[in-house]
């Protein structure tokens, strides 16, 4: 993870390294990405957020697109399925 001052700055940076663009993501929604991520896993009973969870914590956050869906990109282990 990388941290910027302005969008500016991280498409400048991508330019000159020839980089894609990846999902930006602010302050604020790293850290309400983080308390809804982690703020129960002292808890016994802290799992992981099912991926229906998952969308839901990053539609909350405003975080959209293929990156942000926990099965894109899966490929189906058992062909026929």
């Amino acid at each position: 993870m990388l941290f910027f001052r302005s969008e500016e700055r991280v498409r400048d940076w991508c330019r000159d390294r020839k980089a894609p663009v990846r999902p930006i993501v602010s302050m604020a929604q790293l850290w309400g990405l983080a308390t809804h991520w982690y703020g129960n896993r002292l808890s016994p009973d802290a799992r992981r957020p099912s991926a229906a969870e998952m969308r839901e914590i990053f539609a909350s956050l405003g975080l959209a697109g293929s990156f942000w869906d926990p099965a894109a990109g899966l490929v189906d282990s058992q062909p026929g399925r």
